[in-house]
């Protein structure tokens, strides 16, 4: 097995372990057994635990990313983008449940704890598509004068509940109800002339 395979192979087991048992539940032997890797393997790769989970966050959060520029409407309105990625975001979570399960431990954990608050006072990181929007919007008086933080929470972390509650088939998100879900969220941050 090539480096890339083995690499890619534990951070896949890491993230299906971590997403099913949580991060204090799954120690590193679990994973290189489940991995079929020696645990020295793993540490030819990742320094420490802490590492891995980051990394497995990461990996996941450049392949959201490209998935959001995909096609993103970089020309159009605001309105546009923002229902361009909330979509975007709706369906690549309920095409990877596991991912979305990670990524919910991960943002309320210690690990994901710091990356929210850059997030609320300005330090973006990657999520510079959405904080061009609300930037935008905000400037051109097209959306509400809250801070960021506050918007990415009113336009986006309703979305999170429904997605949960999709996975766990307490709704359905179909293409109407997405579309429909899309609007409510732009209605939330949208300022009213």
């Amino acid at each position: 097995m090539k480096d890339s395979d083995k690499r890619g192979k534990i951070m896949q087991t890491a993230l299906e372990l971590f997403a099913e048992q949580g991060f204090h539940g799954v120690p590193m032997t679990m994973i290189a057994q489940k991995a079929s890797v020696a645990i020295g393997t793993i540490y030819l790769y990742f320094t420490n635990k802490e590492s891995l989970i980051n990394e497995v966050f990461l990996e996941m959060e450049k392949t959201i990313i490209a998935t959001i520029q995909d096609e993103l409407p970089t020309n159009r309105p605001i309105r546009e983008r923002f229902l361009h990625v909330t979509r975007v975001l709706i369906k690549y979570f309920i095409n990877h449940p596991l991912q979305f399960r990670y990524m919910e431990q991960y943002m309320n954990s210690p690990f994901g704890i710091s990356r929210r608050r850059d997030a609320v006072v300005g330090k973006y990181s990657n999520y510079e598509i959405l904080s061009v929007i609300f930037e935008e919007g905000i400037t051109h008086q097209i959306l509400k004068d809250l801070p960021i933080g506050m918007l990415y929470s009113v336009g986006i972390g309703s979305l999170m509940f429904l997605i949960r509650d999709h996975i766990l088939g307490f709704v359905t998100l179909d293409e109407n109800s997405i579309n429909q879900v899309t609007e409510a969220c732009w209605d939330g941050i949208k300022r009213y002339r």
